[in-house]
């Protein structure tokens, strides 16, 4: 497969392909296989109901084909009247469901392919595109989504769209296909940073603000750790080599967390980014797409070897590493004042899915909010929302509003709101287990059993994805789901509640009941035995590894498991 991938890039003429005839073809909802390669560069995928599989095949009809196409937004910020726009789109051309990714940006489902060249053109009026939202280049670039607390903070956040800026490719046919720009009338543009066959892989990049650690940086294949004294950006430690994607039953892939390499000054950063870029670009394993990912490569070379090949090219050597410290991941639903004194509330959005629910109209209210420009929108790296830039005379419309629809509702628990799912099915072809469609209703049962154990005010990251790729970042959870088989998933447990330490599988292969009844022996445990101030995470690694180290100590969960 991967020489085939890579072949589809080389021929492309620029991830130009056939797309435009494929789009043209009106016998077929889907696109020519290279082309479905090569689309995915633009920022879409071809998909299909997996609902309706089944129903189809009998009847001899072609799967019900559609598409996902994800924005580039680098660090989630849009105005109020692009988010309108946006909503207008997704009603229009899609299924009326905004979903917010875990990248800090947005994807629209349920495109039929007629649709795909209209669509683009709705982003391109509001002034977005899809360019390098998905394929093998740099991806939507994610930042803190806490405001601008001083001009530090400002610096650091504007470097997400300089750092976006600097990695796209330089092929215009994204232009071409989709908004009849000129067209290219002979050889394909030269692409220094890309080239002809682009990255072997996917590539993102991260860039945090300490205390907080909400974009989850150590899972980037570039983390940049922001270092700011009195008021001032000193510049960036270099984190190299997250990766969260693994295959059930291959125990060569392993999720990773990014190595600190060193530190740049702020001068230095785009370039680095860019340098260390390129040594996936040349160094990567292009024969097995499994291995591609930079985290092999850094593994193959050996982080010392990896940071003379960076200093080398930068010409200069990295500086030490400077100190700091995380104390929270999860997203602040609360309102947080800015330098300048503007208001920025954050608000929970179930998985990411921008939809109305019975009691929760969060879709009904933004819109309202958005209509009369009281706020702008900034999405979050943990599927939320922050409606920002508000001023003081507008607060009380906004609270008006959001208390008029159900947003302001304390009933929402703390696990509940830092919890992550993937898509998964019905549309993700790889998806081989539910998530954002399950795992609301696991969560209620998770908070009967944390209220059971007097444990509701106690945060517990838990995710859960459909298959073992990755997306919503599940080995860096305390508790995380991936999907096995449909109704089965492995149970892995002991990430740190901050996002510095992986967790492990404990259970492979188990359904709701044995979860639960797991978690009950789990959460028993943890009420009784825990210190002062210990995350459930903690616990967990706290207790396996006094257990590696003697063989004598057997929690109450063990014990039930065994029973």
């Amino acid at each position: 497969m991967a020489g085939n991938v890579e072949l589809i890039k080389e021929q492309s003429r620029g991830l130009r392909g056939t797309i435009e005839q494929s789009i043209d073809d009106k016998l077929t909802g889907q696109l020519a296989k290279g082309d479905q390669v090569l689309i995915k560069f633009h920022g879409s995928y071809q998909q299909d109901d997996r609902d309706r599989r089944d129903i189809r095949e009998r009847k001899k009809l072609e799967r019900a084909y559609s598409f996902m196409i994800r924005l580039r937004i680098p660090a989630g910020d849009i105005t109020a009247k692009q988010f309108c726009d946006l909503m207008a789109t997704c009603d229009h051309y899609g299924t009326g469901v905004l979903k917010i990714t875990t990248r800090q940006t947005v994807q629209i489902h349920g495109i039929l392919k007629a649709h795909l060249k209209p669509t683009m053109q709705d982003f391109d009026k509001t002034g977005l595109d899809s360019i390098a939202g998905c394929g093998d280049v740099n991806r939507n670039v994610m930042a803190s989504a806490y405001p601008h607390l001083s001009v530090a903070h400002s610096e650091v956040f504007d470097f997400a769209a300089k750092i976006s800026e600097a990695l796209m490719p330089t092929s215009q046919a994204y232009s071409e296909i989709w908004l009849d720009g000129e067209k290219l009338s002979g050889e394909a543009e030269h692409d220094p940073l890309y080239k002809t066959h682009y990255l072997p892989r996917k590539f993102k990049i991260g860039i945090a603000i300490p205390p907080h650690n909400e974009c989850d940086i150590f899972t980037q294949d570039i983390g940049l750790i922001a270092v700011i004294e009195d008021d001032k950006l000193l510049g960036f430690n270099i984190a190299a080599g997250g990766g969260m994607g693994t295959t059930h039953g291959n125990v060569k892939t392993y999720p990773r967390l990014a190595t600190i390499v060193g530190f740049v000054t702020p001068d230095r950063v785009i370039d680095t980014c860019a340098e260390i870029l390129m040594i996936q670009r040349d160094f990567g394993n292009r024969k097995e797409r499994t291995f591609a990912r930079l985290k092999y490569t850094i593994d193959k070379m050996g982080v010392d070897h990896f940071k003379a090949e960076l200093e080398k090219r930068l010409g200069v050597k990295l500086g030490p590493a400077k100190p700091f410290r995380f104390t929270r991941r999860g997203d602040i639903f609360d309102i947080v004042r800015d330098s300048e004194g503007l208001s920025y509330y954050t608000l929970y959005v179930e998985h990411g899915r921008i939809v109305d629910l019975p009691h929760y109209k969060i879709k009904t209210a933004l819109l309202e909010i958005a209509a009369q420009s009281y706020a702008d929108i900034r999405f979050t790296g943990n599927q939320n929302i922050m409606l920002t830039h508000v001023k003081e005379i507008d607060k009380p419309k906004i609270e008006a509003i959001l208390e008029k629809y159900g947003i302001w509702d304390s009933r929402i628990s703390r696990t509940r709101q830092d919890a992550l799912a993937c898509v998964a099915l019905n549309t993700c072809p790889l998806a081989m287990a539910e998530a954002q469609r399950y795992l609301p209703s696991l969560l209620t049962k998770i908070d009967a059993l944390q209220a059971k154990y007097n444990l509701s005010q106690q945060a517990i990251s838990v995710r859960m994805t459909g298959c073992p790729n990755g997306c919503a970042r599940p080995y860096a959870a305390e508790i995380a789901f991936v999907g096995k088989a449909m109704g089965r998933y492995d149970m892995r447990l002991g990430g740190d509640h901050l996002g510095q330490r992986l967790n492990k599988i404990f259970h492979e292969g188990i359904d709701e009941a044995e979860i639960l009844k797991l978690l009950d022996g789990y959460f028993s445990d943890y009420a009784t035995d825990r210190r002062q101030h210990e995350a459930f995470g903690d616990y967990i690694h706290r207790m396996h590894m006094m257990t590696e180290k003697t063989g004598k100590i057997e929690t109450h969960a063990r014990q039930l498991e065994d029973a």
